[in-house]
């Protein structure tokens, strides 16, 4: 990456990382879940590029689709589906990881491709009801909301300065052949690391704190996927960036994509944990 590149990409960072910071920690949840709606917005509108409907009828319908499902979800009585919403976003994210691993090759698409529309469905209203039902979840959720950004932006770079040091061997190169193995493994070190502040910070037993390392290692994994799934579609399109709305960065869908399958699970996960603890 050339050096202004990175620098606008740092400065970029430095500007608009403090709003989600103030926003998860300052926010009750139901102004939280607004927020979250207005990043979710231009990303469904991204998103309905990358499924190919070209019109802007067509894309404002979409993103209509994405705000009418945010809104109902919000009702009482759904509200309380949100932990099996969370797991069936899991799974989606799970064979996801499944169908990516046994890519072979990616044939170009275009015009319309109604299945990536219906995954756009799981892909941003996923972590919205995981993250709202995370910072609504006990009095320290905005904290473990916040540890989930953390988790995800600490992959992320060291991911990149792994992959820049040591990355010779290409993760996915079918799908982004930028990415390395190396790159995984410094996102890995990074969400271990997260992990054992994790577990120190709760207090866990020590085969909880086993289980809070793993989490937050799965978390990291399952990141990398998201990102490889958002590259896959931009590879279809043959779009190198979602958008153009973040310089230095792309798109907001550029920015959210590891967020998006890293979210369900980590507040399965710390449900799960919670749960096991009693």
């Amino acid at each position: 990456m050339p050096a202004n590149t990175l620098q606008q990409r740092t400065l970029t960072a430095l500007l608009i990382v403090p709003l989600p910071v103030a926003a998860v920690l300052l926010l009750p949840t139901p102004y939280l879940a607004v927020c979250l709606g207005l990043v979710l917005a231009p990303a469904a509108w991204e998103w309905a590029a990358l499924a190919g409907i070209a019109t802007t009828a067509g894309r404002v319908a979409y993103l209509s689709v994405i705000a009418v499902c945010l809104l109902a979800l919000w009702q009482p009585v759904l509200r309380q589906w949100f932990p099996y919403l969370t797991a069936a976003a899991v799974i989606f994210w799970c064979a996801v990881a499944l169908f990516l691993f046994r890519l072979q090759t990616i044939a170009p698409r275009s015009g319309s491709d109604p299945a990536m529309a219906v995954a756009g469905l799981a892909v941003l209203v996923g972590p919205w009801v995981a993250i709202t039902h995370l910072h609504a979840c006990s009095a320290k959720g905005p904290y473990l909301v916040l540890f989930l950004l953390v988790i995800v932006w600490a992959a992320d770079i060291l991911a990149y300065f792994a992959g820049r040091l040591w990355g010779q061997t290409k993760l996915a190169p079918v799908i982004s052949p930028g990415k390395t193995r190396a790159g995984v493994y410094g996102a890995v070190a990074g969400a271990t690391l997260c992990g054992a502040l994790l577990a120190w910070s709760m207090p866990l037993s020590p085969w909880h704190v086993l289980g809070s390392v793993a989490l937050c290692t799965l978390v990291a994994i399952a990141s990398v996927i998201g990102d490889l799934f958002e590259s896959f579609a931009k590879r279809r399109r043959d779009l190198k960036d979602s958008g153009h709305l973040l310089p230095g960065h792309g798109g907001i869908l550029d920015r959210i994509d590891s967020l998006t399958a890293a979210a369900p699970l980590f507040t399965l996960g710390i449900l799960w944990l919670e749960g096991f603890r009693g």
